[in-house]
């Protein structure tokens, strides 16, 4: 039984990833960047170090997203007047024009998710699911 959830989560995070991919596509976005996007058009400035906060990844990965991102035209960096060793982002246009289709393309993934769940099952799961995420992000030391 110790095998049962991390089946069903490893299942479930690689569909979801697989129908989000799907679609994405057409907007030139997957999975792994939607979320940068999202977040700098809904807070524009932001800092690379905040994404690392906000999305609990290795830095690592937050520079190649935002690199990727910056060439494919859909963040721009600049320099932080206070400290010139850090850069605030700002969506581009091309950003703020697929804004609306990326954030229904992830409702759609999360209904499909979801689906056959009451009201108070999806507002339970959204609770135990982030309780667990942060249980083995406290356990990593991160």
């Amino acid at each position: 039984m110790d095998m049962y959830t991390i089946k069903w989560l490893s299942v479930a995070d690689r569909y979801k990833k697989m129908f989000l991919d799907k679609q994405l596509s057409p907007l030139g976005l997957n999975s792994s960047q939607y979320m940068y996007v999202v977040r700098v058009c809904e807070t524009p400035g932001m800092t690379q170090d905040q994404f690392v906060e906000s999305f609990y990844v290795h830095p690592s990965n937050v520079t190649r997203a935002v690199l990727a991102l910056e060439k494919g035209g859909f963040l721009r960096r600049e320099a932080f007047e206070e400290d010139k060793r850090t850069c605030r982002l700002y969506p581009t246009e091309r950003s703020l024009e697929i804004y609306s289709a990326v954030k229904e393309a992830s409702r759609e993934t999360r209904n499909v998710l979801l689906a056959g769940f009451s009201e108070e099952e999806q507002e339970a799961f959204d609770r135990l699911l982030e309780k667990a995420a942060k249980n083995m992000v406290c356990r990593m030391g991160m």
